[in-house]
């Protein structure tokens, strides 16, 4: 009898056992720590694109995804091309779950490197033009994300800057084409068809490095022409440069990214980036949890921010029309 309770009590036992073993099988699965890439277009000594990245790091957090089940290998391209592309050959190498990138040219840099490793992008401009996906509501490929501008914005600032600035004559639209959505093609038409209708003479200024960058700002000044400076990895990394040349050589500008307008520059007017890699974020957690990136669609901007810096306008000559002034989300003083 004591032997057959025995044979009872280890049969339970071994059976008990081999109902865990699923349950455990499964619990090591989820507990494996995931790997997240994330390559960032600009230098992460800059406090306003490093905070960027912080939101996207804290929403990952929140989604529950932290120091103990993922990590997190970063990179920062200071702008620079070349550093782009050997960033995105090193961070597929390493085989990540999911891989996030911010601007075009950086997404272009991932997407050369694989077509399998799953990407979010944020910041991107011309998703379709650039071959990333096939649609903004079906993506089709291992690519989704974010964008930040469509080519029509470049009238809304041009406007806006003819707001502030009523007198220029002439207005230039400055970019990298390495690093420009399209080469600058994505924005030409728009920034033409709208100087036209403004009665500025529009103006093209392709730069490549610091030196050209300084050079074409400079040909601007006391020639009542204005700025526009679109989305570009490129120029985005030399903002305080351009601000500080910008108002050596007396020439009004907007840029899409606050942080122009709160660095001295004169005004910007964009998309909420920092939304936007609050809701990527989203994205890679779905990813994480098994959703592929072709069931998820392109997202656009929802919030939009107009910031004018008053203490350039008057270094500038300029007065703000109180109608402008009263739809601004930020006035720095």
């Amino acid at each position: 009898m004591i032997a057959a309770m025995k044979r009872r009590e280890f049969i339970t036992l071994i059976g008990g056992m081999a109902a865990a073993w699923p349950l455990a099988a499964r619990a090591q699965r989820q507990e494996r720590v995931r790997r997240v890439a994330a390559l960032m277009a600009w230098t992460e000594s800059d406090p306003g694109y490093r905070s960027w990245f912080n939101i996207f790091v804290q929403r990952l957090s929140q989604l529950g995804w932290d120091g103990q089940n993922v990590r997190i290998d970063q990179r920062w391209a200071n702008g620079e091309v070349d550093r782009m592309q050997s960033f995105a050959k090193e961070l597929v190498e390493l085989q990540p779950d999911v891989i996030f990138g911010c601007t075009t040219p950086v997404t272009a840099a991932l997407h050369r490197e694989t077509h399998t490793i799953p990407i979010v992008f944020a910041l991107v401009g011309d998703p379709v033009g650039e071959g990333f996906v096939a649609s903004l509501a079906r993506p089709g490929g291992n690519v989704t994300g974010f964008i930040n501008v469509e080519a029509g914005m470049v009238s809304k600032l041009l406007q806006v800057l003819k707001e502030i600035a009523p007198r220029i004559k002439r207005a230039a639209i400055m970019f990298n084409p390495e690093t420009a959505p399209g080469g600058g093609d994505y924005y030409q038409g728009s920034f033409e068809a709208a100087a036209r209708t403004l009665a500025v003479e529009p103006v093209t200024l392709r730069v490549r490095n610091d030196g050209e960058v300084d050079t074409a700002i400079t040909s601007l000044g006391h020639q009542q022409t204005g700025l526009v400076l679109m989305p570009d990895a490129f120029i985005a990394a030399r903002l305080q440069a351009i601000t500080s040349s910008a108002a050596r050589n007396n020439v009004p500008a907007i840029f899409d990214l606050p942080q122009y307008a709160q660095s001295g520059g004169l005004v910007s007017y964009g998309g909420d980036n920092a939304d936007m890699l609050r809701r990527a974020a989203g994205y890679v957690d779905r990813i994480l949890r098994g959703v592929k990136p072709a069931d998820l669609p392109v997202e656009v901007p929802t919030k939009f921010h107009l910031i004018i810096n008053l203490k350039t306008a008057k270094t500038l000559g300029l007065e703000i029309p109180p109608m402008l002034l009263g739809r601004a989300d930020e006035v720095i003083e």
